[in-house]
């Protein structure tokens, strides 16, 4: 402020100097005043270093111009040192036509008066204007080729920046220095180019300027951007005090070279940090998927004192959006109203899209509408919101309002509100041909993002050759496209088409196996989806994520293969999956669960540091499918007092466990409170397991007036609960009413005409009983053949019932003799009153093989995908007496756990 003042009291001095003539005529005209002394004289050189301190400290353009016309009045103007004063002067305040029109009047340009230039003209933007200068300079220095080559970096030219290198290296190697490499090395960054990092590298060490901090600062960069991680490792380790800059470039190096954990131990290693430093770890967990963590980075960030930014916000905001988590979303939302005087674009547009991903339309509509600005990324994420909730009327309104406004759309808009078309109603396939004719119009048709949601569209609309039409049309197909016709075939129950879009594929990422694993277990293949994960294993360049776990758990949990779940279970252990993953955590639960392990699966439940409502979800189902159901309610208390709200599945669960148990006061009580309390509307699975409740336990009257009552039509499945009930306690009456209507609803289900059949047989109604079979074959109903599957050696052996075709069955009948013998001096008496001998169902095959083939201290688990039969109950707890063996039966429906001649079911089942 000091010499400022001082160059302006020059500058008023040297205008009294420089007045026009005309005013000194003026003055000698009224010479009657007293002359006064002449001021002494300055030398040349003084006035010049004047007038250059006054045009340097020049506040505004005008005064820049009011000197440049002194000097030309007075003939200082032919002074280069001041014409490059002036120039510089220009380009500052941005001038650069001006700059351009003097240097045009400049008769012999030195060279500080070209690189002015060639500084000025590509800063401004000006590169064409800036090269030719460079390209006419008789003589050019480092700061000529430095000053072209930053003007094109710093323009977006990265290329071009590389071939002027070439150029300096070819003619002017001498010239160039550690400015002339920097630049050029930010360039190849920028290119990701592998092969010219490592030339620029050599060509480092061959200057002598390898050693040099910014040297090695910009080759840490370089390297990081280009791949090469591990040189940047490497060459970060070579440096004895790394600055910040270093520190926070290797905080990304550390994540692609060894992932999240070291990138977090990089951060915390850190002498000092900056606000660089917290963003960037900040956006590192958000991008991950580590949004938890997010959120507490942000935490300690504000507790250590540093200001949040708009990319702390944006990351923070991602977070909760995708979490989600609208309680911490809001915070931040209170803490950016607090702290920030204006709301930029990025964080509103953040700020959108977390409400409307959380599922707040209406807040996010409002926040939409607070903004100042908007752009594509704000309509977008409030389109997107509208459209991913089924908004599919308001997502089209808030489109057609952005183009009235006249605010240009991109290929991510047009792709988005086609998202809104999923559902495959008429009106929306219609809308989303209509998007689809918009996108010929715009010209955005051969874009892969829009042409991948055209076919996804068209493929969940049932419109499968639509797809294939515009995936052959596709000139760019990436991962995206390739994993679209995968999973749209899939659902369509055509995997073996899936697979050959699979194998065809040149290049594919974790999401693309993912998909193919998914569209066999879609279609009950889970053994394939097995087999293939140790293709996947082999691939060296692709690596599991949680979904693959998660999947192949639910494949094994499927199949009731323990051994092959334990092998997933080690390898999710082997990854890291299993303690940082919650996902991971719940799929290991449900396998163990559906594998008879409840033990284990309580286990890997009370080991889990973040349980959500998912963790509680599976344990909870895990104890009722194993008839706990006391266990089941506890764990429902507990998830109510940690505040998880439960949600339509937790109340699935726990009603199911009350069912299982006989609870049927509990029941009653979480079926009142599920609305009442929480605000959730019974659906079927909720009616059927009231029924179940009530039915079991003797109050059939009560469980028929639930279902009159009602609000939404029964199901088969809610009609199959009543009548099993009517089974179990021998009604006639309220069976052929139960029946009745599961007939009426063209049930295709085998299990309720057994039912019934073997109902009238109990009590004593053959003839009826003959009627129901009669009906079934006048129908082509056909009875599910029992099967029941064990595994042994690694193998799993399958028993279908009266099937003599297993290459051990000699033996195995041979050993069931004998337990039928052992048995019968326990009292044993077959009282099954089929026709039909129950003496080889499939469970006690495969009991019979299993007790054969494993050794006496392994439990033997059999999986039935039928109910399990008295008869077959009865053996087998008997034989879990005789044998001093404990046997697992998982039935249709739940879990039979035999020791010691009693069932965990106590005979509630």
């Amino acid at each position: 402020m000091i010499r400022l003042s001082w160059a302006r009291r020059k500058f008023l001095s040297l205008s009294q100097l420089l007045i026009p003539l005309s005013h000194f005529h003026e003055a000698i005209a009224g010479a009657a005043a007293e002359v006064s002394p002449c001021p002494a004289k300055k030398s040349y050189l003084d006035l010049t270093l004047d007038l250059s301190d006054a045009i340097k400290f020049s506040s505004r353009l005008s005064e820049s111009r009011t000197i440049h016309a002194r000097l030309i009045f007075t003939g200082l103007s032919s002074s280069l040192f001041l014409q490059n004063t002036l120039l510089h002067s220009y380009f500052s305040f941005g001038a650069a036509g001006e700059a351009r029109r003097l240097f045009d009047t400049i008769s012999s340009p030195n060279t500080i008066t070209c690189n002015i230039m060639v500084t000025g003209l590509s800063k401004s933007g000006n590169l064409e204007d800036a090269r030719q200068v460079f390209d006419e300079m008789p003589v050019r220095d480092t700061a000529s080729w430095n000053s072209l080559m930053s003007g094109y970096y710093s323009q977006g030219k990265f290329e071009e920046t590389t071939e002027i290198l070439s150029s300096m290296i070819c003619n002017a190697l001498e010239k160039l220095d550690i400015f002339s490499l920097t630049v050029s090395m930010k360039a190849v960054g920028a290119l990701q180019c592998y092969e010219l990092s490592l030339r620029l590298h050599v060509l480092a060490k061959k200057l002598g300027f390898e050693n040099a901090s910014q040297v090695k600062r910009s080759l840490i960069d370089m390297n990081i951007k280009c791949g090469a991680t591990d040189i940047a490792a490497k060459i970060f380790k070579q440096i004895q005090s790394p600055d910040l800059f270093c520190w926070n470039s290797m905080i990304i190096c550390y994540l692609k070279l060894y992932g999240v954990e070291h990138a977090l131990k990089v951060f915390n290693n850190m002498p000092e940090r900056d606000i660089i430093s917290w963003n960037t770890v900040i956006s590192v967990l958000s991008q991950q998927g580590h949004y938890w963590e997010t959120i507490s980075m942000i935490i300690n960030m504000q507790v250590e004192g540093y200001r949040l930014s708009s990319t702390t916000y944006t990351c923070g905001l991602t977070a909760c959006a995708n979490f989600p988590h609208l309680d911490w979303g809001k915070h931040l939302h209170a803490v950016i109203l607090k702290s920030e005087a204006i709301i930029d674009v990025f964080v509103g547009s953040a700020l959108v899209d977390m409400y409307a991903k959380c599922g707040h339309l209406d807040t996010a509509k409002r926040t939409f509408d607070s903004l100042s600005d908007h752009n594509i990324v704000s309509w977008t994420s409030l389109i997107g919101g509208y459209a991913q909730f089924g908004k599919v009327e308001e997502a089209g309104e808030l489109f057609n309002k952005m183009r009235r406004e006249r605010m240009l759309f991109d290929k991510f808009t047009l792709s988005t509100i086609i998202s809104a078309c999923y559902n495959g109603t008429d009106s929306y396939v219609h809308f989303g041909c209509q998007l689809h004719c918009l996108c010929f119009k715009t010209g955005y048709s051969p874009s892969t993002p829009v042409s991948n949601a055209l076919l996804t569209m068209y493929a969940k609309c049932e419109r499968i050759e639509s797809s294939e039409s515009i995936f052959k049309s596709m000139a760019s197909k990436d991962v995206v496209s390739w994993t679209s016709m995968i999973t749209a075939y899939a659902q369509f129950g055509n995997v073996g088409k899936a697979r050959e879009f699979f194998d065809s594929m040149s290049t594919r990422n974790v999401i693309t196996w993912n998909a193919i694993f998914g569209a066999y277990m879609l279609n009950e293949q889970e053994e394939e989806a097995l087999k293939l994960f140790v293709v996947m294993l082999r691939a060296d360049d692709v690596r599991p994520d949680w979904v693959t776990f998660v999947r192949l758990l639910s494949a094994a949990a499927d199949m009731g293969s323990l051994k092959i779940g334990t092998q997933v279970i080690a390898h999710t252990m082997k990854l890291g999956f299993n303690n940082s993953s919650t996902s991971v955590a719940n799929g290991i639960i449900t396998m163990y669960s559906k594998s008879g392990k409840i033990v284990e699966a309580q286990q890997v439940f009370d080991s889990i540091m973040n349980k959500d409502l998912i963790s509680w979800n599976a344990m909870i189902t895990a104890y009722a499918q194993h008839g706990l159901g006391r266990e089941a309610v506890k764990a429902f208390e507990k998830m109510l007092l940690e505040s998880i709200q439960p949600d339509y599945i937790s109340y699935v669960a726990v009603l199911s466990g009350c069912s299982h148990s006989g609870l049927v006061s509990q029941g009653k009580s979480y079926f009142e409170q599920m609305t009442r309390i929480h605000g959730i509307v019974p659906g079927t699975e909720h009616f059927a397991c009231m029924v179940d409740l009530l039915g079991r336990a003797g109050f059939l009257q009560q469980a028929k007036e639930v279902i009159v009552n009602m609000p939404i039509e029964p199901t088969a499945e809610v009609w199959g609960a009543m009548l099993g009930a009517c089974k179990l306690h021998n009604n006639t009456e309220l069976a052929d009413f139960a029946a009745k209507h599961i007939f009426q609803l063209d049930s295709k289900d085998s299990g309720s005409y057994i039912l019934l059949a073997k109902l009238y047989a109990d009590v004593g109604n053959f003839k009826n009983s003959a009627g129901v079979r009669r009906l079934m074959k006048e129908k082509g109903i056909r009875k599910k053949p029992g099967c029941s599957w064990i595994e042994v050696d690694n193998r799993i052996h399958a028993f279908i019932a009266e099937d003599l075709n297993h290459p051990q069955i000699n033996d195995i009948l041979i050993v069931l003799g004998n337990l039928f013998e052992r048995i019968k001096a326990f009292g044993y008496v077959n009282q099954d009153s089929c026709s039909r001998s129950t003496r080889h169902h499939s469970e006690k095959l495969a009991m019979a093989f299993g007790l054969m083939n494993l050794p006496p201290w392994m439990p033997v688990h059999i999986m039935k995908n039928l109910r399990i039969c008295s008869d077959c109950h009865s053996v087998i707890k008997l034989v879990s007496l005789i044998c001093k063996r404990e046997i697992v039966v998982r039935d249709a429906i739940r879990f039979h756990h035999f020791k010691d001649g009693s069932c965990s079911c106590c005979e509630y089942w």
